[in-house]
């Protein structure tokens, strides 16, 4: 095989700072504006997060340095590479790390990323599904693998997904049902209604009755726990009305980063709060989670759906940003590059 020509451009989204606002673009990048490490990739499709979308408005948060490419998701094939792990032909996905914060993101032809960040692509699962799961199908994974180590089991009652509609939440429904809980997808789009009946949430609680604080320490005991992904009051109400023994993971805070919230779920009721983040998942988790997601035929059918999973063209973003923003969007959304 003929060693791989670097072309003198690639296409990418590159987004800068004039005046303090972020001006957004699809270029033709030099190809030195890569970073120095060890395996290039070339992108096939990629997929936008709320992450992608604050670094896409130049929230020095998420990223400090401009100008930037976002894209915290890529998946795509080796075409060159120094680290004797990988080799030109490989299908890979990159998901998390620094990708697209500090780091040249999926939104491009290229990325090239150390090693230490790849996992190989099942042979299972296509590069589209695996950016129509990407860093959202990671992180509901790992939130409904810690609930169950934790004892959060079916029996102890229904499961809720808070955020139901977006895209962790999405996945959470689908995982948790296909895993035998009793869902209960709390949301603020009655739109939504439907496609979480699809995915098999059993019944949908409207987004006001988690989301209103309480002065109560606790509430009544009604759920095995779930997964958040707004944090704020909403993570607190859920929490207080968790039963005995059950466990809540935490992976967001749309909703805010403070929890009004006593000790009393945790030290009357043994409530589990679990923290989940995928951005620094160990390898072999990452691993072990995409060999399962791969091998999940009901989730892989699912997510052909095209309410659930929504492909667009780098040249289309505009749109789609400021529906991440907004809260606008439901379910998924992949990049064709």
């Amino acid at each position: 095989m003929a060693a791989f020509v670097p072309p003198a451009t690639y296409r990418a989204l590159r987004v800068s700072l004039e005046d303090g606002a972020a001006r957004r673009a699809v270029l033709d990048v030099p190809w030195s504006v890569l970073p120095d490490h060890d395996v290039t990739v070339r992108v096939s499709h990629s997929s936008l997060n709320y992450k992608d979308a604050l670094s896409a408005s130049g929230n020095r948060g998420v990223t400090r340095d401009y100008p930037h490419t976002p894209g915290i998701d890529a998946a795509g094939t080796v075409v060159a590479s120094r680290d004797p792990r990988f080799a030109e032909g490989d299908a890979v996905v990159c998901t998390g790390f620094d990708l697209g914060m500090g780091t040249a993101g999926g939104l491009a032809k290229y990325v090239r990323v150390p090693g230490d960040w790849l996992v190989r692509r099942p042979a299972a699962l296509s590069a589209r599904d695996a950016m129509a799961l990407g860093t959202a199908g990671l992180t509901a994974a790992l939130a409904v693998d810690r609930m169950a180590a934790a004892g959060a089991t079916a029996d102890l009652g229904p499961a809720v997904v808070t955020g139901a509609s977006g895209g962790v939440g999405s996945l959470a429904v689908a995982l948790l049902a296909g895993a035998g809980y009793e869902v209960v997808a709390s949301t603020g789009k009655a739109a939504a209604a439907e496609l979480l009946g699809r995915l098999g949430a059993a019944r949908t609680l409207p987004r006001a009755e988690l989301a209103t604080e309480s002065q109560r320490p606790l509430l009544s005991a009604q759920y095995a726990g779930g997964v958040d992904t707004v944090g704020g009051a909403t993570l607190a109400n859920l929490l207080k009305s968790t039963a005995i023994g059950g466990a809540v993971a935490a992976c967001g805070l749309v909703g805010g980063s403070d929890v009004p919230l006593t000790a009393f779920p945790f030290i009357l009721r043994g409530v589990a709060l679990l923290g989940v983040d995928s951005q620094h998942a160990p390898m072999a988790v990452r691993e072990a989670v995409w060999e399962r997601l791969a091998t999940d035929a009901r989730l892989l059918g699912l997510v052909q759906d095209a309410e659930l999973v929504r492909e667009t063209g780098l040249d289309a973003l505009e749109e789609p940003f400021a529906a991440l923003l907004a809260g606008g969007v439901t379910g998924r959304i992949v990049v064709r590059l």
